[in-house]
């Protein structure tokens, strides 16, 4: 499993950033993680689409869900077997959204990695990592901009990433029914208060991660996250026409 992912992730990402930062004037090692964030980004396109669509689907299908739910209280294999029926009836996947999820994670691993081994290798280039085409830029500047030091945590940049993190899932629960009843128990539902705590959570951890790692890191993150608000953006105007 680590061979797999040392060559079929790591490596091509470890040579397109060492490519980008060959080609891109000024080599700037932070325009480089920009530049190969937008382009996981774009390639993931349709698979973050499927999961909006899915999202959208999950929550139109929650008042059905509850009132089989509600059916079926003291049946749960009837449950269960009702609740596959009626997501394949509808074409909808309850775990289709963890996919993004699970990518999103792998490549993260695979870009904290490449930083690491970048760092760790004194700002060097290991030659044996390299594809024949790519050209090894000797010395690695880890500078972004000039100021921030990509091998370091940087506060500003975590906060920024937790910023957009906060917006953006905001923004997902705005698009969201709202669902002001209680359930027949007394207790709020459930799915709104997971989503509540999410706003805060994700946005906090976004943060912790942010000022104990690489600030690389936090600069992937925050301009994926930004990449994925302009998305929802499109996505939401397109489907409302």
């Amino acid at each position: 499993m680590l061979a797999f992912f040392h060559t079929i992730i790591y490596q091509p990402l470890y040579n397109i950033l060492i490519f980008l930062y060959d080609v891109v004037p000024g080599k700037d090692f932070g325009i480089s993680i920009i530049l190969i964030t937008i382009f996981l980004r774009a390639i993931l396109i349709p698979l973050y689409r499927k999961q909006i669509e899915s999202q959208k689907k999950m929550q139109e299908l929650q008042p059905k869900i509850k009132e089989l739910q509600e059916k079926t209280k003291g049946n749960k294999e009837q449950q269960t077997k009702q609740m596959m029926e009626l997501y394949k009836e509808h074409k909808t996947n309850p775990f289709s959204g963890c996919l993004p999820l699970i990518v999103q994670l792998v490549f993260l691993i695979a870009i904290y990695r490449v930083l690491i081994t970048i760092s760790s290798n004194g700002l060097s280039v290991n030659s044996s990592e390299l594809y024949s085409f790519v050209v090894n830029p000797g010395k690695i500047n880890q500078f972004f901009i000039h100021l921030v030091d990509l091998t370091k945590p940087s506060i500003v940049i975590a906060v920024l990433a937790a910023a957009a993190q906060y917006f953006q899932t905001k923004m997902l629960m705005k698009q969201q029914p709202q669902n002001t009843q209680k359930e027949e128990s007394g207790k709020p539902d459930m799915a709104q208060m997971m989503s509540k705590q999410m706003l805060y959570l994700g946005p906090f951890l976004t943060l912790f991660i942010g000022i104990r790692f690489p600030a690389g890191l936090s600069l992937y993150w925050l301009v994926g996250t930004l990449f994925m608000l302009i998305q929802q953006i499109i996505i939401e105007k397109k489907s409302s026409n």
